[in-house]
């Protein structure tokens, strides 16, 4: 049955007018940004396959155009609208984060970096730059590792910091894995990075570990 036959109220696209986008479903999401079906089969059917395939909206953004495309009623319009989407979501993110005159509380920046970091299936290692007032300056991916690790060189950091004029940063990588406990390691190159940065005057404000939909925060826990 098309979803123009279902009544009114059950329809996706009014359902989110009324109800807001939370009330809707994941299946249900991704059937309005498909707009149409496939023979037999309505948007919302789709959908439902492209979940059960891929299991996740999060592996669906991740899967290559050759895994995305394989699915009837895909092809690289879709796939490229789909990215266009994500990137249009992530600049806003920036966008709104760089419109805070402070970020002196970590959850400033938790939205933000949950949607730069969660949809990974390796490890990235992100830099949030921010000046005297401690408004973002600059946001980059600044190092990707495998799927258990990524290697960090705090010369690098000190290096770009410098580079953008930095007077603080915050840093932040995700465990694919999906939970959001700091390891040894990550407190160990936490300490790294801060000495080198105290040697140039540039202050580390926090280190974010993002899981799946979480995040923990290291100077919360103490670890700064």
């Amino acid at each position: 049955m098309s979803i123009k036959q279902w009544p009114i109220q059950e329809q996706p696209r009014e359902r989110l007018l009324n109800q807001g986008a939370s009330s809707l479903s994941d299946a249900e999401l991704l059937a309005i940004f498909l707009r149409t079906g496939t023979r037999g089969q309505s948007a919302v059917d789709l959908a439902r396959n492209m979940i059960a395939k891929f299991g996740t909206l999060a592996a669906i953004i991740n899967a290559d155009l050759s895994q995305f495309c394989n699915i009837k009623g895909l092809g690289i319009a879709k796939y490229v609208q789909l990215h266009a989407v994500m990137e249009i979501a992530s600049r806003c993110h920036y966008q709104n984060i760089s419109e805070q005159q402070h970020l002196t509380s970590p959850q400033t920046t938790r939205d933000f970096l949950l949607n730069q970091l969660s949809f990974n299936d390796e490890e990235i290692f992100a830099v949030l730059y921010l000046n005297q007032r401690h408004t973002p300056i600059h946001f980059e991916e600044l190092f990707r590792g495998t799927i258990d690790c990524a290697t960090v060189y705090p010369r690098v950091v000190v290096k770009n910091a410098l580079k953008y004029n930095a007077a603080a940063i915050i840093i932040a990588h995700n465990h694919p894995s999906g939970v959001a406990e700091p390891s040894m390691a990550d407190e160990r190159i936490t300490l790294r990075l801060q000495k080198a940065l105290q040697l140039v005057d540039i202050r580390l404000l926090d280190h974010f570990v993002v899981g799946q939909g979480e995040l923990t925060s290291m100077a919360e826990l103490g670890k700064l």
